[in-house]
């Protein structure tokens, strides 16, 4: 399960990315990347195969030669292979024409035929997977004459199957591209910065104020604000919720492993999940949403499908 952090600010990002990466760990990987757009106007790009620190290690020693990743936007990604294998070209981000890169979580269904459309068109590709084919039909979208956030729509549009995505883009420094379509995708909202992520684990250092993208919406995040439209293209508010996670919530807490934290965590967590729901050993009628009670009173069989340990539960419950 790939992870998806970026952001947009008056300072420098990498460190908070890095950070974000370090939270989604949990989810598993095999490697991990980051693009930032630096002060000269240019991505710096750097991927490692393993650990996410092996990406920190690897960006620390660009920045004491050059300072490539002192940019105030920037993207990052933790990747589980999909399409091709475990490889530094296979990471993310990926990019086109020097000035699209793209980070992405899931699968794009129509990734061959849009591959063999642009490599007639003369396209190279560097990896073998699909998401590169994101970052190609945006770069020709911007040579065919489109402004980048038209170009991100029209990019889209194009694009058939479930998707999280964030994208940089060097001809317009001062927005991030985000969008999410059967893959979780969160903005966070700071003071003059603001952020995205597959989990909101991820940003809780920088932001306790969340924006849950619906499925199908696509976002443009500059440092004060964000715009938010819906499949059909139309321009949508999305509410701002305050958090009640804590920051530790997405690291080891003390304990050897987080199998071993999650044990220990689970009656907190049932009591957290329950409150709000239950009232007087009876569940509250808004606990499955508005209208879920008439829905529930025609159910008339109830079946679980999990495996491993949820499987247990299933059957147990």
């Amino acid at each position: 399960m790939c992870g998806i952090v970026a952001a947009i600010g008056q300072r420098p990002v990498w460190p908070i990315l890095m950070e974000g990466l370090r939270r989604l760990e949990y989810r598993g990987y095999d490697s991990a990347g980051m693009a930032v757009l630096n002060a000269q106007g240019q991505i710096a790009a750097s991927r490692a195969v393993g650990k996410v620190q092996a990406l920190a290690d690897q960006i620390s020693a660009q920045n004491l030669q050059s300072n490539d990743f002192q940019g105030c936007s920037g993207i990052a990604h933790t990747r589980w292979a999909t399409h091709g294998v475990p490889a530094e070209r296979n990471a993310h981000p990926h990019m086109a024409g020097g000035r699209v890169a793209v980070v992405h979580n899931g699968i794009i269904e129509n990734h061959a035929s849009l591959r063999i459309e642009l490599q007639q068109a003369g396209r190279v590709f560097l990896s073998d997977t699909d998401t590169e084919v994101i970052a190609h039909l945006f770069d020709q979208n911007l040579a065919a004459g489109l402004a980048p956030e038209p170009a991100f729509y029209a990019t889209l549009n194009r694009l058939h199957g479930a998707f999280a995505l964030a994208i940089l883009v060097t001809d317009a420094p001062d927005q991030l591209f985000v969008a999410r379509q059967g893959s979780p995708l969160v903005i966070g909202v700071g003071i003059g910065e603001l952020f995205a992520a597959s989990d909101a684990l991820a940003l809780l250092p920088v932001t306790q104020r969340f924006v849950y993208l619906a499925e199908g919406d696509r976002a443009v995040l500059t440092r004060d604000a964000f715009t938010v439209v819906d499949a059909l293209g139309q321009a949508v508010t999305r509410l701002i919720v305050e958090s009640t996670q804590r920051a530790d919530s997405a690291d080891r807490g003390g304990y050897k492993h987080f199998m071993l934290k999650e044990i220990h965590e689970q009656p907190r967590a049932i009591a957290d999940t329950l409150e709000g729901r239950i009232s007087n050993g009876r569940v509250l009628p808004a606990a499955f949403g508005v209208g879920a009670e008439a829905v529930l009173r025609d159910v008339q069989r109830l079946q679980i499908v999990a495996c491993g340990t949820s499987y247990h539960a299933g059957m147990v419950a």
